[in-house]
């Protein structure tokens, strides 16, 4: 799950891999929509596969183990027209292995942003995808093969959502909160529970004390950090069940939980087979709850 999404579906990365020379030969891009008749700045990714190379503008480091990527569109006004919640699944060959690698992220810039894109993506030590992407230098080129269709939004679809990350599954999050609250017909209330190691792994934390600010009453961040430091503001711990029920809406009759994050929070929140877990015991039972 951009930064940092799992790999998803296991076989579309599998018919990647298996792809790879033919990927390498079809680099133009071949779903971008042109779009002189209306004035309208061109969509790189509009749907369907997306065979699109992007050189990389910039890399910064953002924390100990975290880069946000940028990356340049191929033209000045032109944007990535990708459906909120939308990832992209990316294609390289990564250096001294034996076969390609594909990893989906999804883009912390909006739909809408012109002229380049960015990823935000944790380096794990055994990731080969992310190694090679924290390896790249501004001139180096990506290929982006396809997006992704994520949770389909509508507009004021729940009354309220509760957002529960944890490290890496901040990315969806980050993306759907933004694109309802610059939404002016979106009048949808947001709870983001976010768990994290350190203090340091609270990644976008600066966007979303602006959320805060801007959009009071509809909009609310709560952390949870495992590790705090000594100097720490944040609440120690993880994301419980008391935690969860004093951040859940009383009355959750039209409210919806989204989740992203390790194996280990999404295995205590969903529980395992004939294993309810702490949304279900908290009366959140699956229709009620979408895993990114």
């Amino acid at each position: 799950m951009a930064m940092f999404q799992r790999v998803r579906p296991a076989y579309m990365i599998g018919g990647v891999a298996a792809a790879g020379i033919g990927l390498t030969l079809l680099s133009r891009n071949l779903t971008s929509e042109a779009s002189a008749d209306t004035g309208a700045p061109r969509k790189i990714f509009p749907g369907g596969p997306a065979f699109v190379s992007l050189p990389l503008e910039s890399s910064e480091l953002v924390n100990h183990n975290t880069k946000r990527l940028r990356f340049k569109l191929p033209e000045p006004d032109a944007v990535t027209g990708l459906p909120l919640e939308a990832s992209l699944l990316t294609f390289a060959w990564p250096k001294g292995s034996w076969r390609p690698d594909g990893k989906p992220y999804t883009p912390v810039t909006t739909a809408d942003e012109p002229g380049f894109l960015e990823l935000l993506v944790k380096h794990y030590p055994e990731g080969r995808m992310s190694t090679h992407l924290h390896s790249l230098q501004p001139g180096d080129r990506l290929r982006f093969v396809a997006p992704l269709k994520g949770y389909a939004w509508s507009p004021n679809r729940h009354a309220h959502i509760t957002l529960i990350a944890g490290g890496a599954g901040i990315t969806p999050m980050y993306q759907l909160i933004q694109g309802i609250l610059r939404n002016p017909e979106d009048a949808t209330k947001i709870t983001l529970v976010f768990g994290v190691n350190s203090d340091a792994d609270l990644l976008l934390k600066d966007e979303f004390d602006r959320f805060e600010k801007q959009y009071p009453g509809r909009f609310r961040a709560t952390y949870t950090v495992s590790r705090p430091g000594s100097w720490s503001p944040h609440r120690k711990g993880y994301v419980t069940q008391e935690l969860l029920r004093e951040v859940l809406p009383k009355d959750g009759g039209s409210s919806k939980v989204f989740v992203c994050g390790p194996p280990g929070l999404e295995e205590a929140l969903l529980g395992e087979k004939n294993k309810p877990g702490i949304l279900e015991q908290l009366g959140y039972g699956k229709d009620k709850v979408h895993k990114f």
